[in-house]
């Protein structure tokens, strides 16, 4: 066996990183090569343009063409190379195939295949023997190759910690190498940015990963058991897998908000792959309507619920966000169908148009969305009444079927329709319009979703995989909406429990019946936070299954104060005490904007960072935000101010606490006034 001990391994890390050092200077000959013979080919067309034909002038700019893309490419390895040099690998197994020699895998970020060697020394973490090392501990073991499986003996694993070329540490176990680093790697601070996860990802996740048949991937995950970083990490895999097939501008993530975007937006450059474009549901809405409508945000939808409590408001958004409403939606257009023409003779001059071929030509456009159909029908009937006179048509002629054929149809346009619809379901005082005509935030995808079945839309073919994060907070007719516009594969993910608005959230299972084609994968390990603030949040959102990582830390604190006063200044020594330490990161979350703009102008002199709906980059250092930014985001510390019986006593409050409470890895205090609330066991 090569590099039995610990020293061997050391000196073996020497060679590989030479081996790196000379690739290196090779790739960047390369790139010098082509990019001076690319210089060179340009100039010549640009000197004798006017001396090539047609033919040649093509070729060439082909010519240029090819050496740009393979310069791309070399540009591209290099800077793979680069990443590598760093940290080289952090696995190996010692795989013997059936009745062939043992051989050491070495398993890191990217694939290294040494030119001059003509050996692979290190093996991508996405390639299929690299599997087995998530999958598998000593002793049997397979993998699966395009040309069938592979199977052997494990006899070996190790795992090691590289970092900028020296080796911190290396493991070897014949049970279960992941834990000691898992734990090493979850007791660090976190950073301004979620990080890869290859060296820790654990046989489930992996699972969820490498799946590439599922249509539709359906991932619950409780508080911290990684999901987004394991639907990025498929991302990768998958982009790997079918490099031929996909690129990362197919790829689209719809995120919640844009600090959040920022947030994982150095996960696949980390792993190699390019930036994933995303967008946000509001995005999708203001496209559809072409900007052409005044709606509610979410994010004010859910801070109007947070400040008052509005029982007219509130069954508005719970009457639109079930699968009884979407059903009620889909009757209605059959019954408009069926029900909302007006079918009558029409004369045009002396020529009287019998009823039964109007209607018959409505019908015939079947397929069509209902309001694109009028057009077509009027040319049919200007066609019929062109050949009964034999004559072209005067232009009042064709101005009286323009405008009778419309007038046939009870509606004209969506928007009346979608009013009509609450007066047909017998609740009209469900649609209710906001100050100057503005729609609530219930009613922008119902309406999208009258204004593609009635009128048509643009698919998003260019999409070849759509990624949806916090899924829990999208309705059934917002599924719907997204089913229509995006026929590619999807992956989509998030929490129950970290529903911001309890009264239109989903679960994995209700997603299903919109995608039934779909498979839901359920994650139950939390390793974001401590054990003890695991525990602590339970409370809030009971959860049987969920299974707390076994690291310890401070247990959660609770601190009762006179008044705002005291709490700010105890807030103030508890940023002094966050600056004394290890730790990078501090969020302090509050219920609403309010709230954390207050805490922000009292903290102005202590250098900290408030978070907006406006905000669009994520950073180190003491945040002031709200629940409903801080999803998705993780700190080192939390401080959650006004934690009072005054401030959280509703389900929508107590949905934000918990986000709240899960947000923090190390530490987590909670600080009230007087009274705290009774979600809170003291």
């Amino acid at each position: 066996m090569i590099n039995r001990t610990e020293q061997e391994e050391r000196d073996y890390l020497e060679r590989i990183k030479e081996k790196l050092q000379q690739a290196i200077k090779r790739a960047d000959e390369n790139v010098r090569q082509f990019s001076e013979e690319l210089r060179q080919n340009k100039e010549y067309i640009h000197e004798h343009q006017s001396g090539l034909d047609e033919a040649d002038m093509v070729a060439a700019e082909q010519s240029v063409n090819r050496m740009a893309f393979t310069g791309e490419g070399a540009v591209a390895r290099k800077r793979r190379l680069l990443k590598l040099i760093n940290s080289p690998y952090f696995g190996r197994i010692d795989f013997v195939p059936e009745g062939e020699p043992e051989e050491p895998v070495y398993i890191g970020i990217h694939t290294f295949f040494d030119e001059l060697d003509r050996a692979n020394l290190i093996h991508d973490w996405r390639a299929p023997i690299s599997s087995m090392f998530y999958d598998y501990e000593l002793g049997e073991a397979s993998y699966q190759t395009p040309s069938g499986k592979i199977s052997g003996e494990i006899r070996l694993k190790r795992q090691y910690k590289i970092r900028d070329g020296k080796m911190e540490f290396m493991i070897e176990n014949a049970v279960n190498i992941h834990d000691e680093v898992l734990q090493q790697e979850l007791s660090k601070s976190s950073d301004d940015k979620m990080k890869n996860i290859v060296a820790t990802i654990q046989r489930d996740q992996n699972a969820v990963i490498r799946n590439e048949t599922t249509p539709v991937m359906i991932i619950q995950g409780v508080a911290g058991s990684g999901k987004t970083s394991i639907a990025l990490h498929r991302i990768a895999f998958l982009l790997y897998r079918f490099r031929d097939e996909i690129r990362s501008r197919d790829i689209l993530v719809i995120s919640p908000n844009k600090v959040f975007s920022d947030y994982i937006s150095n996960v696949l450059p980390e792993l190699g792959e390019e930036h994933i474009p995303e967008t946000g549901m509001e995005d999708i809405a203001n496209q559809l309507f072409e900007n052409k409508v005044q709606f509610q945000t979410f994010f004010e939808q859910v801070a109007l619920l947070l400040e008052q409590h509005d029982d007219a408001f509130i069954e508005r958004i719970k009457f639109k966000a079930s699968f009884d409403f979407l059903a009620s939606l889909n009757r209605y257009l059959i019954h408009i169908e069926n029900n909302y023409f007006d079918f009558t003779e029409l004369k045009v001059g002396k020529v009287m148009l019998p009823f039964p071929f109007i209607q018959e030509r409505f019908r015939a456009y079947h397929r069509m969305p209902l309001l694109k159909r009028f057009p077509e029908v009027v040319r049919d009937v200007s066609n019929h009444l062109r050949n009964t006179v034999q004559r072209k048509l005067t232009g009042e002629e064709k101005n009286t079927i323009w405008q009778a054929i419309p007038k046939m149809f009870r509606f004209g346009n969506a928007m009346d329709l979608y009013r009509d619809f609450y007066s047909w379901v017998g609740k009209p005082e469900m649609f209710k319009t906001m100050h100057g005509g503005k729609l609530e935030f219930s009613d922008v995808f119902p309406l999208i979703y009258f204004k593609m079945r009635l009128e048509g839309y643009e698919a998003y073919d260019r999409v070849k995989h759509l990624l949806i994060d916090e899924m829990q907070d999208y309705t059934p007719v917002q599924y719907a909406v997204l089913a229509r516009l995006f026929s590619c594969k999807k992956t989509i993910l998030g929490d129950v429990s970290q529903m911001v608005n309890p009264y239109s959230a989903s679960s994995a299972e209700s997603i299903e019946r919109v995608f039934p084609q779909g498979d839901v994968v359920k994650l139950f390990r939390s390793y974001r936070s401590t054990y003890e603030i695991t525990r602590f949040a339970q409370q809030l959102s009971a959860n049987p299954n969920s299974i707390p990582m076994e690291r310890h830390g401070a247990k959660p604190q609770v601190l009762g104060f006179n008044g705002n006063a005291e709490e700010l200044s105890e807030i103030k020594n508890l940023i002094a005490a966050f600056r004394a330490s290890k730790h990078v990161s501090l969020g302090i979350i509050c219920k609403i904007q309010e709230q954390a703009e207050f805490v922000f102008d009292a903290l102005r002199a202590h250098d900290v960072h408030l978070l907006t709906p406006e905000s669009s980059s994520f950073y180190e250092g003491v945040i002031v935000t709200t629940a409903h930014l801080a999803k998705g985001l993780e700190f080192d510390r939390v401080i959650i101010p006004f934690t009072s019986a005054k401030n959280y006593r509703t389900d929508v409050d107590k949905s934000m606490l918990y986000i709240a409470c899960t947000r923090a890895m190390h530490e987590l205090t909670l600080t009230y006034t007087k009274e705290c609330t009774h979600f809170i066991k003291q």
